[in-house]
């Protein structure tokens, strides 16, 4: 079984960029499809990005993400990434990397997904 941890969390400010990474454990990480959700305070967990497995050629957005945030894979590293640039205070929340195995395409409902790390906080200041 895969387990995941996520970094790279913070507080920054509106207009600036951070960088989240998964790390996976297990050697079948790059048979997992991948993806990044998050939850706001006082709101429900969304969806915010999904790379397909193996070579990650495939990626979906939220339209929330779409222009300012990337997901990328590196199988060599077991890690999943979400680069966002230009955040805005609305994108403060819990982010989480999540995984799912044996399902073709691109999910975006968290309860297809099969192991979840345990969040890291993003804090966007105006």
């Amino acid at each position: 079984q895969v387990q995941l941890v996520e970094s790279g969390g913070g507080l920054v400010q509106a207009g600036d960029s951070l960088r989240l990474s998964c790390a996976a454990s297990g050697r079948t990480f790059s048979s997992y499809g991948m993806g990044w959700f998050r939850q706001p305070p006082g709101k429900d967990r969304e969806f915010v990005a999904a790379i397909s497995r193996w070579s990650g050629t495939d990626r979906s957005y939220a339209d929330s993400a779409k222009g300012r945030f990337t997901i990328s894979r590196d199988n060599a590293k077991n890690t999943v990434y979400l680069q966002m640039n230009r955040l805005k205070p609305e994108d403060t929340a819990v982010y989480y990397c999540a995984g799912y195995h044996g399902l073709q395409g691109l999910l975006r409902t968290a309860s297809e997904y099969d192991i979840w790390g345990q969040g890291t906080q993003v804090t966007v200041s105006s």
